[in-house]
């Protein structure tokens, strides 16, 4: 019965595959809306609830609000084709790197720079995406802006913390538009037997990056006892990671259907994506207590600012995308 079903879905067109998951996804949330609307009348009823539980239950709610109106944003996006993917993607760079320079002090030697990265490393980056130019597209930014950044900084003759302030461009370069842009760039790969189908490609990964993030917060506040980097993220747990890991991949193994992979192998990605989605996680919050700041923006109720969102998928997509690459196409 399962295989039948399996196969089935498996032999779905790009759109109807697209249209199930998209109606799993809106099945799921108006499951947990209505989980948080009865824990929220539970707590509203019973004035002894304790603050803590209340703050839990409240956030679960702002989450899951948040995540509707992004699987919104995210639908139509696909529905728009790859025009309306890079379209998205690189307004989630622009926000992403105007956080993360907030955080950051620059001066006046550092502009030009930012300008660069801004209004023109963006647009050519994804430009680069739209038109499928890959070899230019790896080292656009690793090589080109890595250099030349620097190299306009330096004319302003502006030489205090010159190390430190370039540095902390590169890398909010490197984090909000290089690594975040492999999560689309996904629509540049030649996989066989899956033509026409590398949009589901990439929600699958963004589905599990996020799942990954909820379960691991869900588990953690349930059974969370052993912290894993306390100073550096104490809402991290080894529980945590682990009952929410390994739900994330059983989910992704029963995605395999919208995927190049097989069940086997799709578990494997999935393991890796939630992998590196917790060490960037882990690093970016890292970042964050160094710069005394509990949040990168709040932008997103419930969920901080963009980069809050992608700090996952910063680390979990090149990752992804290059082992994609390298295993299942030519």
């Amino acid at each position: 019965m399962f295989n039948q079903i399996a196969t089935t879905l498996q032999n779905l067109d790009a759109s109807h595959k697209f249209y199930w998951l998209i109606g799993g996804v809106a099945a799921l949330l108006l499951f947990a809306s209505s989980i948080g609307w009865v824990l929220q009348r539970r707590i509203t009823a019973n004035p002894n609830a304790c603050e803590k539980t209340q703050k839990v239950v409240n956030n679960l709610v702002a989450r899951v609000n948040a995540w509707w109106v992004m699987i919104a944003v995210f639908a139509v996006a696909f529905l728009a084709g790859k025009l309306g993917t890079i379209l998205l993607f690189s307004s989630i760079s622009y926000f992403a790197l105007r956080e993360f320079i907030t955080l950051t002090p620059t001066r006046s030697g550092d502009h030009r720079p930012l300008f660069l990265a801004f209004f023109f490393l963006i647009p050519l980056h994804y430009y680069l995406i739209y038109t499928e130019w890959y070899a230019l597209f790896t080292i656009l930014i690793p090589i080109y802006a890595f250099l030349l950044m620097p190299s306009i900084a330096v004319l302003s003759q502006d030489t205090e913390h010159f190390l430190e302030r370039t540095a902390k461009i590169q890398w909010g370069v490197m984090i909000s538009i290089y690594c975040i842009s492999h999560a689309p760039a996904l629509i540049l790969l030649e996989i066989p037997n899956f033509e026409g189908q590398n949009a589901l490609l990439l929600f699958y990964f963004m589905l599990i990056v996020q799942l990954s993030d909820v379960l691991q917060y869900v588990f953690g506040n349930l059974f969370g006892k052993t912290k894993v980097a306390p100073i550096v993220s104490p809402n991290k747990t080894l529980e945590g990671l682990i009952g929410g890991g390994l739900s994330t991949i059983l989910i992704g193994a029963m995605m395999w259907w919208i995927t190049p992979f097989t069940p086997l192998q799709s578990a494997g990605m999935t393991a890796i994506i939630v992998v590196m989605g917790f060490l960037g996680g882990l690093v970016m919050s890292a970042i964050k207590r160094s710069l005394g700041a509990k949040d990168w923006g709040n932008m997103i109720e419930g969920h901080g600012g963009m980069l809050d969102r992608m700090d996952s998928v910063s680390f979990a997509a090149p990752i992804f995308f290059h082992l994609t690459r390298y295993l299942f196409t030519p």
